[in-house]
């Protein structure tokens, strides 16, 4: 049990990180663990300003987990259109939105029992 939270943690660092590296904004981290029934033990959420950002964004985790962790996604969607990308690292699922997508679906307000935590970005 100890190792898969260790292994939480090395992830969403790592997650973060990849967002940070090319200036997502908005980054959240809702923390699903004691909410019944959740497909995941973390969402983590933020956007980018275009698509070309989104896909930015996306290729970045992938680059810095991948490296690190020697993990790739267990599935992506979304990429095509590049305004909602969903990653799932099973444990965590990565939403990546342009601001007007994540602000018309505030999924943030359906997890609304979940602990939300921000991420403070200095750029």
């Amino acid at each position: 049990m100890t190792k898969k939270n260790t292994n939480n943690d090395d992830l969403l660092a790592l997650i973060i990180k990849g967002i940070e590296d090319v200036k997502g904004n908005d980054i959240n981290i809702l923390d699903l663990r004691e909410i019944e029934n959740t497909v995941c033990d973390y969402f983590v959420i933020c956007n980018g300003n275009s698509n070309t950002q989104v896909n930015a964004i996306i290729g970045s985790i992938q680059k810095v987990v991948s490296k690190e962790l020697k993990e790739k996604p267990w599935h992506v969607e979304g990429e095509q259109n590049g305004e909602w990308v969903l990653m799932d690292y099973v444990s965590i699922v990565v939403h990546v939105f342009q601001k007007h997508i994540r602000e018309y679906y505030n999924i943030e307000s359906l997890w609304g029992d979940a602990k939300i935590t921000t991420i403070d970005t200095n750029y």
